[in-house]
């Protein structure tokens, strides 16, 4: 074992939150360092959320050519050039990598790209990716590894070499076919993507519907919205077996309730959730316990089993999203200060980036009937909100939750233009827990599609006497 290297704290991972606390804490002046086996600023900018939603914005562009005739402008032939769109991609990645570079730099934070695994309490093993080992310990310790996709054990799936998200987002060709396994959040917004690239894409999802998380007014709406854009979608399908390869021709057979059925495309994407990244990186070496689904077991505090070690994002089965990481940094920064801090009581929104998108904060009627709260329920259809009559944007709507008992607002979901902007607008009403008339009677700007506020609150059912 190569000579020991003491550090003030020692973070495995860099995605969003250990990145962000390594720099906080190698500014206040310890010596940090941080362990990442692949991509310099973690998977967010790199192969995730901003290269995701960088092509799906060239989705949109070429969408809106497609249909720029509707608004008056005349176009010619429009044809997508996927090596153009990679390429923009790349560059934004690479701007991005030097970003972190020199971030880690100024914050006197060190770097270290390797594999790390725990040889023991707060230790660490490092196989360097340029050669040699290094060994690091900590005063305290912070895992910061993530997740990856998961492969379903489906016969001939792992032979046929799918497409995740990783992959999905690299091709440099629009698939024929594409066949998309999982109609979650990432399938949806892949999908919707490479169809507007000019892909025929099917989604198939086991459960009967999609987002099975989401209400079933929602679940329906983007499925109307799909099924327009000629997305072909079965749902209650089981996948038998997988023949050929990703990238020529697939098989993939299907068990429905109406029988076999057998689709044939030229690539396949599995979305169809995530596994976390703890295996094989000797986290019991360091008495890290993990939960039943194999997740670092953690109190609301972020703190691990073992004493002196605290996890972050979503290895830490915090909520799969950058923003909760973001927070979860905050949460173990106060912490490490002395304060007490927990993630006890936060309230997370999440924004799913299909045209339009969808947008959601707190409860939905699933949840509330889940938790027997009463709760008084409205809804108003984006066709009545007046900034679509200058956009054309009408699909979707507003629907919120406001207490049976009093009028704090519960939960707010939206499928419309900008709704993850929208959103913020009623989230930010929750966390001050302002009764609904105050946002509903509040003057908000015209013409704009946050406007629509006010008449969805308008339409909150009184409280029963």
């Amino acid at each position: 074992m190569s000579q020991v290297e003491h550090f003030d704290t020692l973070i495995l991972g860099s995605g969003q939150g250990g990145k962000l606390l390594a720099w906080h804490l190698g500014r206040s002046g310890q010596r940090v360092a941080v362990v990442e086996r692949q991509w310099v600023g973690g998977s967010c900018p790199a192969v995730a959320c901003l290269p995701s939603k960088n092509e799906i914005w060239s989705a949109r562009v070429a969408h809106l050519v497609r249909h720029a005739g509707d608004f008056g402008t005349t176009t010619g032939p429009v044809a997508v050039d996927m090596a153009k769109v990679r390429e923009r991609k790349r560059g934004m990645i690479e701007r991005e990598a030097a970003f972190h570079v020199q971030a880690y730099a100024s914050s006197g934070a060190e770097l270290i790209m390797g594999s790390g695994r725990f040889i023991g309490p707060k230790t660490i093993a490092v196989q360097l990716n340029d050669g040699g080992t290094r060994t690091l310990a900590g005063d305290q310790v912070v895992v910061n590894v993530g997740t990856h996709a998961a492969i379903p054990d489906v016969p001939g799936l792992l032979a046929a070499n799918p497409l995740t998200h990783i992959g999905a987002l690299d091709l440099d060709y629009a698939p024929a076919h594409l066949v998309v396994l999982g109609g979650g959040y990432i399938g949806i917004e892949m999908a919707q993507a490479y169809r507007r690239f000019g892909s025929r894409v099917t989604i198939v999802e086991r459960g009967a519907r999609l987002m099975a998380r989401e209400d079933v007014d929602i679940s329906e709406e983007m499925r109307g919205i799909l099924n327009n854009e000629g997305i072909d979608i079965v749902t209650g399908a089981e996948t038998v077996r997988v023949e050929g390869r990703s990238g020529t021709q697939v098989r993939v057979v299907l068990r429905t309730a109406s029988g076999e059925r057998v689709i044939e495309g030229s690539d396949i994407l599995v979305a169809a959730g995530r596994v976390p990244n703890t295996a094989g990186i000797g986290l019991e070496q360091a008495g890290i316990e993990l939960d039943e689904r194999g997740y670092i077991r953690v109190n609301d505090r972020l703190q691990a089993s073992a004493p002196g070690v605290w996890a972050i994002g979503e290895v830490a089965g915090s909520p799969q999203f950058t923003h909760v990481s973001v927070d979860d940094f905050r949460i173990v920064r106060d912490n490490l200060a002395g304060t007490d801090r927990t993630t006890t009581g936060r309230l997370v929104p999440y924004t799913l980036f299909t045209d339009p998108p969808l947008a959601r904060v707190g409860l939905n009627e699933r949840d509330a009937l889940r938790d027997g709260i009463a709760v008084r329920v409205a809804t108003l259809p984006m066709s009545n909100v007046l900034r679509t009559e200058a956009t054309d944007e009408t699909q979707g709507f507003m629907k919120v939750l406001v207490d049976a008992k009093d009028d704090r607002i519960l939960g707010f979901s939206m499928i419309g233009p900008e709704a993850g902007e929208v959103m913020a607008s009623v989230q930010t009403a929750m966390i001050a827990e302002l009764p609904y008339p105050k946002l509903r009677d509040a003057v908000i700007s015209h013409l704009t599609f946050a406007e629509g506020l006010g008449p969805l609150l308008s339409k909150v059912p009184a409280r029963a006497a």
